[in-house]
């Protein structure tokens, strides 16, 4: 009796060694299989924080500074790689990050560039008392003096910094009201409208080759 008594142990302990072995099996393979489903969420969510910390940031138009050329609540991606291997030119649309007490990003046209001399006259921008040829506003539409940016009174910009200007003259919130940017504080350059599917396609940008550098 007994010897039946611990055979009967014996026999009980195997199918329970049993049972748990084929438990951590199966827990095995449910943790494979949730690795395995997990693992491309995970990649790509990699893939994404890569993408938006250093080629490409979303952005969503808020007003209409930019009128014609952008229209409120229209989205457009922001290409911040270009400005890590070359320098932002004039005629360029940027976004970068508004000085205080904005807490938000501007998206703006590069109009002055570093160490070169901006002034208003009649309604117009002078850069190194040159008139800027400005094709891409609407007819009739006059540049107006702001509290930092006066008429005929002219500015130096700083080295590493810019003078940037909303496309819609009279409804823009720019460089003649908070001064020039610094190069730091630019985000990327406009370069994918994505919404609304109308207007999808790349961002043309303005280019000069006549204005002195």
């Amino acid at each position: 009796m007994r010897h039946a008594n611990q055979l009967r142990y014996t026999t009980n302990f195997l199918v329970w060694t049993n049972f748990n072995i084929v438990v951590i099996i199966v827990s095995m393979q449910r943790g494979s299989i949730i690795i395995d489903t997990l693992q491309p969420v995970v990649m790509a969510f990699a893939v994404f924080m890569m993408i938006y910390l250093f080629l490409f940031q979303p952005h969503k138009v808020d007003g209409n500074s930019m009128y014609p050329r952008f229209h409120d609540k229209e989205y457009i991606l922001t290409d911040k790689l270009s400005y890590n291997t070359g320098s932002p030119k004039r005629g360029e649309v940027i976004v970068f990050h508004a000085p205080p007490p904005a807490n938000s990003d501007y998206i703006k046209r590069i109009i002055g560039m570093p160490e070169e001399t901006i002034v208003l006259k009649e309604g117009y921008v002078y850069i190194n008392d040159e008139k800027l040829p400005e094709e891409y506003l609407p007819n009739g539409l006059l540049t107006n003096q702001k509290s930092f940016l006066r008429n005929n009174v002219p500015y130096k910009i700083p080295p590493g910094y810019y003078m940037v200007l909303g496309d819609n003259r009279n409804y823009s919130s720019d460089s003649r009201e908070f001064g020039p940017i610094a190069r730091k504080a630019i985000v990327g350059k406009a370069w994918v409208r994505y919404w609304p599917p109308s207007a999808m396609g790349i961002i043309p940008h303005e280019n000069y080759l006549t204005i002195p550098k």
